[in-house]
């Protein structure tokens, strides 16, 4: 597939995604979606590729919304649509890939920007990134998950601060809310983010993607997480990689995992 808004390279066991729509300032319109939906997956499929990384091109900005101009006509129906076309295709796409996905705020990540980077498995941030949710400030709300997502990372009443006064934190705040888990400067961002990514790769990917199904399934309503948790930790005992790993930990030797 050829590529319009993103692009998408791959360097040993890293694939960095960006967003590329600088005039625009990476706001996502359905075809980067759709775009972004084709990359995840084809780096996922790669048994080379262990960890994505997602930023956006340029200095200002991860992802400075969505494209307003694509749905300002939309009715009802098409509205809904919208909403759960791109959840399911990206932004729960993100969170349950069994690859990890590391947001790299680069700059702006506001609205869907922000509900994208919260839908990746963690974000880091450069020092002059600003977050928020200005939804209502336009007479909608967000609608790919922030109203979920954002709840769970920050806590309630911080979450509905944020969502109801449309406004913007910094870096910083956003570090101590525990809405990203490191802040760099932006030349930083990325070295930082690969360095976090290859100490990911030196471990199962099996047990890592096991891991974050357990995670996530805490938050699943009407699944119990303690039970995914068991039930994939006794499935991790019947891996290559779990052999391998144990074999190695008694050997005292550094595990080579298959990934099976």
């Amino acid at each position: 597939m050829r590529y319009n808004h993103i692009l998408s390279k791959s360097t040993d066991t890293i694939t960095l995604i960006s967003i590329n729509r600088p005039n625009k300032l990476n706001a996502l319109n359905i075809e980067t979606i759709e775009e972004l939906h084709h990359a995840l997956k084809k780096a996922n499929n790669d048994k080379k590729t262990k960890v994505i990384i997602i930023t956006g091109s340029g200095e200002k900005a991860f992802v400075a919304g969505a494209d307003i101009s694509e749905f300002a006509d939309f009715d009802e129906d098409e509205g809904k649509n919208l909403a759960a076309n791109g959840q399911e295709l990206l932004f729960d796409f993100i969170e349950n890939l069994p690859t990890p996905v590391i947001a790299a705020i680069n700059g702006f990540a506001l609205g869907g920007g922000l509900e994208l980077a919260m839908a990746c498995h963690f974000r880091v941030a450069s020092d002059n990134a600003k977050m928020g949710l200005p939804e209502v400030s336009l007479g909608v709300i967000p609608g790919y998950g922030g109203t979920q997502r954002l709840p769970q990372l920050i806590g309630k009443g911080r979450a509905m601060e944020l969502i109801l006064t449309a406004g913007m934190i910094d870096a910083n705040q956003a570090l101590s809310y525990g809405l990203v888990n490191h802040v760099t400067t932006q030349d930083e961002l990325l070295p930082f983010c690969e360095k976090i990514a290859s100490k990911i790769t030196r471990n199962s990917p099996v047990a890592i993607s096991a891991a974050i199904k357990a995670i996530n399934a805490n938050f699943e309503d009407g699944i119990d997480g303690f039970e995914v948790e068991i039930e994939e930790f006794g499935n991790c005992f019947g891996t290559e990689d779990f052999a391998e790993g144990t074999s190695a930990f008694l050997e005292k030797r550094k595990a080579d995992f298959s990934g099976e």
